[in-house]
């Protein structure tokens, strides 16, 4: 072998070996955080199984200025939610909800596992609280009888509901949109009902500034989700108004 052949093949040899070391970076969670202090508990995202089909769909609310999203979940559930070590980077898609207002990740996962979503945002990586996943010993119900719609008050109609079999639920998830699918509102409460749009019992809103009046002579959309304190799905219901 000449001196050009020898100084190729050693060249090619560390080419490879970058590649590999590039391809390893950030294979777990714990190695995205290195030399960096994680905000934790400050990405809202919860997860559901699929009314339709096998997979799990991971929601998750990116707020403005939010980048470089990432999905993570643990082999299983036999491990320390809260040991970051354990959480394996996927790199996968993630799908419009709600026109872009929300996104979500639609998984195929053959057990139940730890799931974490993050994102940066003015500097610093951003986390959700582990979510656990139950699609196979507590899968999403999926009902619309549950709600009621009280509409009395002109362009304020009060909503309620009921819980469906699942009764662990500790805080509920509604959004107003209009035909074209356009999130109008995005509230939480911890009671069983919700007033467009009255703040009165929100506790946390991810509405853009003051939603529109609603038109008595359009179609709207009212979809709730009911979910457990680990962040899965319980409950999904949606119905036309």
């Amino acid at each position: 072998m000449d001196m050009r052949s020898v100084i190729f093949f050693i060249l090619l040899v560390v080419a490879v070996s970058c590649s590999s070391d590039l391809e390893n970076q950030d294979a777990t969670l714990k190695d995205a955080l290195t030399n960096k202090t994680p905000v934790v508990d400050n990405v809202i995202a919860c997860a559901a199984s699929n009314e339709n089909d096998d997979l799990v769909s991971v929601f998750f609310y990116p707020r403005d200025g939010a980048t470089n999203v990432r999905y993570y979940e643990t082999e299983d559930t036999n491990v320390s939610k809260n040991d970051y070590e354990q959480y394996y980077r996927l790199e996968i898609p993630a799908f419009d909800v709600f026109n872009g207002y929300l996104k979500k990740f639609e998984v195929a996962v053959s057990q139940e596992r730890w799931v974490i979503v993050s994102f940066e945002e003015a500097g610093k990586i951003h986390l959700s609280n582990p979510i656990r996943l139950k699609h196979f010993t507590k899968p999403t119900e999926y009902i619309s009888q549950n709600i009621k719609v009280d509409s009395l008050q002109t362009g304020m109609p009060l909503f309620s509901w009921e819980d469906g079999k699942y009764t662990d639920s500790k805080i509920y998830f509604q959004v107003v949109s209009d035909d074209a699918d356009n999130l109008l509102s995005g509230t939480y409460t911890h009671e069983n009902s919700f007033q467009y749009y009255n703040l009165d019992n929100v506790v946390l809103n991810i509405t853009k500034g003051t939603p529109p009046a609603l038109n008595a002579e359009a179609d709207y959309d009212f979809t709730l989700m009911a979910v457990s304190e680990d962040n899965w799905v319980n409950l999904f219901s949606e119905i036309e108004f």
